[in-house]
C-alpha cells in the first residue's frame, strides 16, 4: 500500500483524514459536481463525455441517463473506473441513476425499465401498502444496479401528492404522510442490503425532494419558471416533513432539495437549493441530518435540454452570476451541485478567498466517506460483465415485478359483481394489445358484437409546447368534451371494464358512473391487467390519494393539504376485493 487511504483495513474516518489533505483544490472542486451522461461513451448534455469530465475536470460523480444492454453498461462502468484508477490519487467514479424499473418515460425524472425488471410505479407500491413488498422491490433494484455499477439511487421520492395537478405524482407514495413514512424505511433498507449501514453491497439512496415538492402553486412544476412557487395556504409545511424524518431515522445518507422556492412561510423566498434556513437550519440543525446534500439538476448555468435553451433553475437568485449562485449553494449547506460541470468556478472562489477551503473540505469529506463505505476504492471498483448480463432482468426478478403489477391494481367499482370474468366472453379492446388479449378470450372488431369491452385510459393532461416540457403531464385532469363523448359512447354500447392509469388523480365522474367496472392502474402491463380481470390474480390495491369529483374542486383545493375533499369521487384508501365464489 502506498498511502493509508488505500488500506481497506483502516476505518473510513482514517482513510478520509489521510486522503483529503493530499487533494488539490482542483480535485476537490471536481468532486462536488454531479453531472448527467449517456449509458455508454456518448456525450453528456453538456457536450462532453464522462471520460472528458473525469480527465479534464476531475469529476467522479455521474448520473447515467437512458439504458444500454447490461453487458455494455457494465463494461462502460469498468472503463470509467480504469481511467479513474490511473488519475493522480485514483479516486473512483460513483454512478447514479433516476428510477428505471417501472413504466414512466420522462428523461427528466425516470426511465422505462428496458433491460431491467419492470415493477409498478411507486404509487403502485403505495397502493399495496406492504413494507415487505417495498423492501423486496428495493432489494431487486439494488441487485440489478450493483450488477452494472450503479451505486446511488436518485430516489425514493417522498414528496406528498397533495396538489393533484402536479406532474411528479407517479413517483411518490401518494398524499398521506403516515403511509409514505411507513414505506420509505423499507425502501432504504432494501437498497442498503444486508448489514446495519452502507457497505460494498449497498446502493445509497438520495431521498428527494426536501422539504417536500408537492405543494406547487396550480400544480406547475419548478423545472420551469412558471412553476417556481411552493405555497402552503393550509399551514401544512411541517406535515410534508414527516417522510424525510422517517428516511433519516432509517439511515438515509443523501438528500436532494427541490427547485421550488417557498412563498409565505417565513423562510427566505429563494429556491431550496440556495436556502440556508431550509438546508442548514431545518434539515441539518433541526432534523439532525449530517449526510450529503446534493442540489437538484441545473441550478447554476443556463443549458440546452434536448436541444432547447432552458434557464438555470436559480429561482429567487436569478440576478446572481453562476459563481455567486455556487457560493449561495455552499453557504446554504449543500455539498454537491447536480447537473453541472463547472468546477473551475469553485476553484476561482477559493483562490479569491470568497469560499473558504475548509468549507469545501467539509463537503468533500462527506463525499469521500460515501465512496469508501460503498467499497469503491476496494472490492467494488469493478463489476463482472458476465454477471451483469445474467442478473439484470433475471426471470425471477421479472416474475416478482409482474406479481407486484397485479397486486397494485385497484378495483374502484364492480357493478353487479361482474369481476372476475368467467368463461370466454367476446371481447372488444381499446388500449390493450390484441395479441395479448386473444389469449384470454375471443376478440371482435366492433363493440356492438361484443359481450364486454375492456378500455385502457391514461390520466388526461394539457400538452405543453416545449419538447422537454411535453414529458411533464400537467394541467387539467379531466377529458375534453370530444374525447369524453367518445368514451361514453363506448360505455353506452357495451358493458365496459375501464382501467385508468393514474399518474395523477384523474377527474372521471361520468366514466365511473357509466362503466360496468373500474380499476385504477399504477403501472401494470396488459397481462397483469387481464390476469386480474379473469380472476387469475386478485386486485390488492387501495387508492394512495383521493379521486376528485370535479376540476372546480381541484382548483379550490389548497396545494399543501392532504385528503381535503369532503365528497371525493373515491376516497383515499378505497379499494374493493373480489367476493368469494362457490
Amino acid at each position: 500500500m502506498n498511502h493509508p487511504y488505500q488500506d481497506p483495513a483502516r476505518s473510513v474516518r482514517e482513510r478520509v483524514a489521510d486522503l483529503l489533505p493530499r487533494m488539490t483544490v482542483e480535485e476537490k472542486a471536481g468532486l462536488v459536481f454531479h453531472h448527467a451522461i449517456g449509458p455508454a461513451p456518448h456525450a453528456a448534455p453538456a457536450g462532453r463525455t464522462a471520460e472528458q469530465m473525469l480527465s479534464e475536470s476531475r469529476m467522479t460523480h455521474f448520473n447515467v441517463l437512458g439504458a444500454a444492454a447490461p453487458r455494455e453498461m457494465a463494461a462502460f462502468h469498468n472503463r470509467l473506473q480504469e481511467l479513474a484508477a490511473h488519475t493522480r490519487l485514483g479516486i473512483p467514479v460513483t454512478l447514479s441513476t433516476d428510477p428505471r424499473h417501472a413504466f414512466t418515460d420522462n428523461p427528466g425524472t425516470a426511465m422505462m425499465a428496458g433491460p431491467f425488471s419492470q415493477w409498478p410505479e411507486t404509487l403502485g407500491l403505495a397502493a399495496v401498502g406492504d413494507p415487505g413488498l417495498v423492501r423486496r422491490y428495493a432489494d431487486t433494484v439494488r441487485r440489478e444496479y450493483l450488477a452494472v455499477g450503479l451505486r446511488v439511487a436518485l430516489h425514493p421520492q417522498v414528496d406528498l401528492a397533495t396538489e393533484p395537478r402536479w406532474a411528479r405524482i407517479s413517483g411518490t407514495f401518494g398524499e398521506d404522510a403516515d403511509l409514505t413514512s411507513r414505506l420509505v424505511g423499507a425502501y432504504i433498507e432494501g437498497l442498503r442490503g444486508p448489514g446495519d449501514g452502507l457497505g460494498p453491497d449497498s446502493v445509497a439512496a438520495m431521498v428527494k425532494h426536501f422539504p417536500g415538492g408537492g405543494p406547487q402553486r396550480d400544480g406547475e412544476d419548478p423545472h420551469f419558471p412558471y412553476g417556481k412557487e411552493q405555497v402552503y395556504p393550509g399551514g401544512f409545511f411541517d406535515y410534508h416533513l414527516g417522510p424525510f424524518e422517517a428516511a433519516i431515522a432509517a439511515g438515509a445518507t443523501q438528500m436532494m432539495p427541490y427547485y421550488g422556492k417557498p412563498v409565505g412561510t417565513g423562510y427566505e423566498e429563494v429556491g431550496f437549493g440556495f436556502n440556508r434556513g431550509v438546508i442548514t437550519g431545518l434539515l441539518r440543525e433541526r432534523l439532525g441530518f449530517d449526510g450529503i446534500v446534493c442540489t437538484d439538476w441545473g441550478l447554476v448555468t443556463d443549458q440546452l435540454v434536448m436541444g432547447e435553451p432552458h434557464p438555470a433553475r436559480a429561482w429567487g437568485v436569478e440576478d446572481l452570476s453562476p459563481a455567486d449562485r455556487i457560493l449561495r449553494i455552499f453557504h446554504a449547506g449543500a455539498d454537491q451541485i447536480g447537473g453541472e460541470s463547472c468546477p473551475e468556478l469553485v476553484v476561482d472562489l477559493v483562490r479569491h478567498g470568497l469560499l473558504e477551503e475548509s468549507r469545501l473540505d467539509a463537503s468533500v469529506a462527506r463525499l469521500l466517506a460515501e465512496k469508501f463505505r460503498l467499497g469503491l476504492f476496494d472490492e467494488r471498483r469493478y463489476v463482472d460483465v458476465d454477471a451483469a448480463e445474467e442478473t439484470v432482468g433475471r426471470a425471477d426478478f421479472r416474475a416478482a415485478g409482474e406479481e407486484a403489477q397485479r397486486a397494485g391494481l385497484t378495483l374502484l367499482k364492480n357493478g353487479a359483481g361482474l369481476l372476475p370474468l368467467t368463461g370466454a366472453p367476446r371481447l372488444y379492446v381499446e388500449g390493450v394489445d390484441p395479441a395479448i388479449a386473444a389469449a384470454y378470450a375471443p376478440l371482435v372488431d366492433d363493440p356492438a358484437d361484443a359481450d364486454l369491452a375492456v378500455l385502457r385510459l391514461a390520466t388526461p393532461y394539457e400538452p405543453r409546447p416545449g419538447l422537454f416540457e411535453s414529458f411533464f403531464h400537467a394541467g387539467r385532469l379531466d377529458f375534453d368534451e370530444a374525447r369524453l363523448k367518445e368514451i361514453l359512447a363506448l360505455l353506452d354500447t357495451v358493458p365496459t371494464v375501464v382501467a385508468v392509469h393514474l399518474e395523477r388523480p384523474a377527474v372521471i365522474p361520468e366514466i365511473a358512473d357509466r362503466c360496468a367496472a373500474l380499476l385504477a392502474a399504477f403501472g401494470a402491463g396488459d397481462r397483469a391487467l387481464l390476469d386480474v380481470l379473469f380472476g387469475r390474480a386478485e386486485p390488492r390495491g387501495r387508492l394512495p390519494f383521493q379521486l376528485p369529483r370535479s376540476m372546480a374542486e381541484v382548483r379550490a383545493g389548497r396545494p399543501d393539504v392532504p385528503q381535503e375533499s369532503r365528497d371525493p369521487l373515491y376516497p383515499f384508501g378505497h379499494g374493493l376485493r373480489y367476493a368469494p365464489r362457490d
